[in-house]
């Protein structure tokens, strides 16, 4: 069966943006949060201008070649201008848990809204035997909560935002990780961890 991971940038201090983000304005003022993206010398073999660092390009492909489907928040999925049928993967369907209706049809979206267990389904089955990608500090929270996360990479930016969107909300209980690997790199860490069970 397919994992469901989660694998976003994030600073020291947890947040996945800095202050006013949304529409337009994506991760408000901490774009810093993607440099390590783009500020190397080795082309991703996955995702077309992606050029990171020796240490990171090898990471973020292994990552990104695993996930079939991504599934995020409307908020995440708004600020991120994916209403005209844009997808955060080149590969991948979108899922989004939402609400509100969709903002117009797209063979590449899957908007569901009745809760996150049906939003992993959904994505599940739409990523054909890969893994499912987690985008969003609301979804991943209710994912955890549920106890349908098996694996947490944290892109760790060396940033203090102050403000921002937190990465992971309030849950209702602790989460025990693993650490299965820790990969320095240029201007960022990358740290991966399995949900223990």
């Amino acid at each position: 069966m397919s994992k469901v991971i989660v694998g976003l940038s994030v600073s020291v201090d947890g947040f996945i943006t800095g202050r006013d983000p949304g529409a337009g304005r994506g991760l408000g003022d901490a774009p810093m949060l993607f440099d390590w993206y783009f500020s190397g010398d080795t082309p991703s073999k996955v995702f077309d201008g992606f050029r990171m660092s020796e240490p990171s390009a090898p990471v973020f492909d292994a990552l990104a070649g695993r996930v079939g489907a991504t599934l995020a928040g409307r908020n995440t999925y708004d600020d991120s201008g994916w209403s005209t049928g844009g997808t955060p993967h080149p590969d991948a369907q979108l899922v989004v848990l939402s609400h509100r209706p969709a903002p117009q049809s797209n063979e590449r979206q899957i908007f569901v809204s009745t809760g996150i267990e049906d939003a992993v389904t959904a994505a599940r089955e739409a990523a054909g035997g890969k893994d499912v990608g987690l985008m969003g500090g609301g979804v991943t929270t209710a994912a955890l909560a549920a106890g349908l996360v098996d694996e947490v990479i944290l892109h760790q930016v060396p940033i203090l935002l102050g403000a921002g969107r937190r990465f992971f909300q309030e849950l209702p209980e602790h989460v025990n990780l693993n650490l299965l690997a820790a990969v320095p790199a240029p201007g960022v860490t990358h740290l991966h961890y399995e949900v223990v069970r």
